[in-house]
């Protein structure tokens, strides 16, 4: 399936009605017991039907994470296909949480099987990564922009691994600032049409001083933000405007076990939802989310 708006535009109509609150849905095994399911396949459906049914027109983007879907073999991505078609007309979108990464006719193939026409249930964006050269993932990038979906570029992690990669200077740049200076300039010609532009970037809300420290102007992107790390692992709406700063506007705050806690009520997880999203987009001052 072809959609026709560019996905920036899709995006920022969703958070213009829900809110920059992205949803995780991660059906880690500690999480699906909670819930008092099993952790099998059939715990797994159950899992993720509640989900749709409490998220779906409720908030602007959710994130199915690949991997707890993928350890259940073939009937577990039947049940992530599912998840996604789901939200489909929700108002809701769906990115795939998948960090596909790799080179030449490989790359080619990840990007048909997650954004491709034939894709039998594709995301509308799915993360990516780039630590094989930015440009190995040209063929993830240029079929997104064709098919109206996005990619989310991993650029600057919280994980105590990361900075080995992410802080490390090539050519007289860092590794993450030449990621953010090629997003800037896949997303030029968006930024010239007046919305958001299709490729966006993974940074994390726990990232504290580093977008400063390393020199990343992240608002000239014109990404959309996705900021893992919100909520329950500590993560603040005033961390993000520290760590944002004048890209606050362009935030996507993710939240997964603070959110999936509240489960498995469907009005309880709505609930969850709705303090979440009015801790970082107080209805009473909407403007301040404007874009």
């Amino acid at each position: 399936m072809t959609t026709t708006e560019p996905f920036g535009v899709r995006l920022q109509a969703a958070t213009a009605a829900y809110g920059p609150l992205c949803v995780g849905i991660d059906p880690h095994r500690s999480i699906v017991e909670e819930w008092g399911l099993t952790y099998d396949v059939a715990g797994l459906e159950r899992f993720a039907m509640t989900c749709v049914e409490a998220f779906a027109g409720q908030v602007a983007i959710v994130k199915p994470q690949s991997a707890f879907f993928e350890v259940f073999g073939s009937r577990g991505i039947a049940v992530l296909e599912r998840t996604i078609a789901g939200f489909a007309g929700s108002g809701t979108l769906t990115l795939l949480d998948a960090k596909r990464g790799d080179i030449g006719s490989t790359m080619d193939a990840y990007a048909e099987a997650l954004l491709g026409k034939d894709a039998v249930a594709p995301a509308d964006a799915v993360t990516v990564s780039p630590f094989l050269g930015y440009g190995s993932l040209r063929p993830a990038i240029d079929l997104a922009a064709r098919t109206g979906r996005g990619v989310f570029v991993l650029a600057l992690t919280s994980n105590p691994e990361g900075p080995s990669v992410q802080h490390a200077v090539h050519d007289d740049r860092t590794v993450a600032r030449a990621i953010v200076e090629a997003v800037t300039a896949d997303n030029a010609d968006a930024t010239a049409a007046g919305h958001l532009g299709h490729v966006g970037m993974v940074v994390g809300a726990t990232v504290g001083s580093a977008v400063q420290d390393l020199g990343l102007d992240l608002a000239a992107a014109n990404a959309p933000l996705l900021a893992p790390g919100f909520g329950a692992q500590g993560g603040t709406a005033d961390d993000l405007r520290r760590v944002f700063a004048d890209a606050w506007p362009h935030v996507l705050a993710s939240s997964s076990r603070g959110v999936l806690a509240a489960g498995p009520d469907v009005l309880a997880l709505r609930a969850a939802v709705a303090r979440a999203t009015e801790s970082l987009w107080p209805r009473s001052d909407p403007g301040q989310r404007s874009d």
